[in-house]
């Protein structure tokens, strides 16, 4: 999904619109996550790119669009564009910890 999303829509009530927009943008998340993963990936990641036009977008983490959108919105935005670009993902393997999760040992 690339696209700018307008804020300030005549005739519409602002806030109304900003949900519609969250909500399309979790629908269109929600999508891509339930397609079909090639072999070898474990889920679904995202490439995210927020600003206020698309030359003036930076890359951010998928967690943070909801906060960036309000900002743009509490800021006077009347429009914000969004990258979002589904890619496959693979699961690293934790690093083994020093200390043992199991029950402590009895030495006496």
């Amino acid at each position: 999904m690339k696209k700018t999303f307008k804020i300030n829509i005549e005739g519409k009530n602002r806030d109304r619109v900003l949900d519609a927009t969250k909500h399309d943008i979790r629908q269109y998340m929600k999508r891509e996550r339930n397609k079909a993963l090639p072999e070898g990936v474990d889920f679904w990641d995202f490439d995210c790119r927020f600003g206020r036009s698309e030359e003036s977008a930076e890359a951010v983490h998928v967690a943070n669009i909801t906060a960036l959108i309000d900002a743009a919105a509490s800021d006077g935005a009347d429009a914000f564009y969004l990258e979002l670009l589904a890619k496959p993902g693979v699961r690293k393997a934790r690093a083994p910890s020093d200390q043992s999760g199991g029950e402590p040992s009895l030495d006496d």
